[in-house]
Order: structure tokens, then sequence, then C-alpha cells
């Protein structure tokens, strides 16, 4: 098999199961606090708040990209490759891949909770060698389906790295009720993650299974805002926007 049909092929395998990446990070990091004694993961709520905020930067990036595209162009394309019109406006002229983007930053939050430096080399180069089989087979299906099209903003346009260039304003109004549809799950798994992280660290320094109080606080806020979405997008139509 040519490489560029293996490296498609292993991209579009790697596509539906790329919900799976959470767990390659997340079970490792309660593995290394417990093994490593969490001495050096000693509570400082000013630092820790600094790494949910990489986070909620990253679920920022998700929203403004959510936010302005049209349905079945970008985000919970589970099976398939899906895409009725090619994005090359608002956020698509600053970088080819902004959702990938954003869960690099939402994952860096818990990745720098754990204070190593090695640890947060490994999973950049992790999470490149993840995501650049899926954006190459992506950017596989974009280029056979709308050629040079495709061809012209790949041209000017970063595939992850950000420039804004050539930035060009969307003309789709931003919908915040399209975000909130679409978003809740992930921004409820922040506080989550962050929450489990925590009682590791105490369970590891103190023998007891508990949480600092700020931690319970942000947990509980997540939830609730999980919660009253989950709601609403089950049993109302209050979130759906047409055409998003």
């Amino acid at each position: 098999m040519a490489l560029v049909h293996e490296f498609e092929k292993s991209g579009n395998w790697l596509f539906k199961r790329r919900g799976w990446l959470p767990l390659f990070v997340f079970i490792p990091s309660l593995v290394y606090i417990y093994l490593s004694g969490a001495k050096h993961l000693e509570y400082r709520p000013g630092l820790e708040i600094a790494f949910l905020a990489v986070s909620l930067f990253g679920q920022a990036i998700r929203a403004i990209t959510v936010g302005r595209t049209p349905k079945n162009t970008s985000g919970r394309n589970i099976n398939k490759q899906l895409a009725e019109n090619l994005n090359t406006t608002g956020i698509y002229s600053v970088v080819r891949h902004p959702l990938y983007l954003g869960n690099f930053f939402m994952w860096l939050g818990p990745v720098i909770f754990l204070r190593s430096v090695w640890i947060a080399v490994v999973f950049c180069l992790a999470y490149w060698l993840y995501y650049e089989r899926i954006m190459f087979a992506e950017e596989q299906f974009l280029r056979r389906k709308f050629s040079e099209s495709y061809d012209l903003w790949s041209e000017r346009v970063r595939s992850f790295i950000p420039s804004f260039r050539n930035y060009t304003r969307s003309d789709l109004p931003f919908s915040l009720r399209n975000v909130l549809k679409r978003e809740y799950n992930g921004f409820g798994t922040i506080f989550i993650v962050f929450a489990l992280l925590d009682i590791i660290r105490n369970y590891t320094l103190e023998g007891r299974l508990s949480v600092h109080p700020m931690w319970a606080l942000l947990l509980a806020f997540g939830f609730l805002t999980w919660l009253i979405l989950r709601i609403l997008k089950k049993y109302t139509t209050w979130l759906n926007v047409h055409g998003r």
C-alpha cells in the first residue's frame, strides 16, 4: 500500500476513535500521580486556576468555531468525514483545524497540572502524531470534494499554528445556542477531570478521598451547567438553531 493511502486509512480509523484520546491522557495521569507520591503537586490555587484557564481557552476556541459554522461542516461527525461546505472564513481563515487546536489546549491544562516538563513534551508529541493522521485523512477528503477551492485555501492558511495575516470575517452570525447545544459535554468534562486529579492527589498524599473546596465548588458549577443544558437539549427545542 502506498504511504499516502496508508496515512489516509489510518487517519480514518483514528477519526472514528478520536473520542478515546481523553482516556490516553487521563488514565496515565492518575497513575503518574499515585506512583510519584504527589509530593511535588502541593495545592496552589492560583497556579491551578491558571491550568484550568488553559483548558477553558481551548474550550473558547471550540466555541468560536462552532458558533459560526453551518450544519454538517464542523464538530461531532462520528463515523465518517462530512462536509457540505468548505469553511474558509472566520477562524477557518486563521487555522485549518481550529477544533483540534481547541482540543489540544483543553487537554494541555490537565497535563500541566502534573508539573512535569517531560510529560508535557510527551503529550505534545503524542497529540501531534495522533492527530496528524486524522488531519491528513480529513484534508484528503476535502481536497477530493472541493478540489481547487481547497488547494487555494490550504495554500494561504496554516494547518495547526494560527496566523491572522489572511483573516476574513465570517458572514454567519455567532450562535451561542448552537455552542451550548454542541459543547456542553466538553465543558462539563473539564471540571470533572480537574476534580478527579485533585481527589487522586489528596488520596496519595493523605490516604483519604477528599477534594479541596475550590475544586468542589467548580465541579458543582460544571455539573449544574451540564445538567441544565442536557435537560434543555433533550426535552426542549430552545437550543435548536435552523441550519446549525
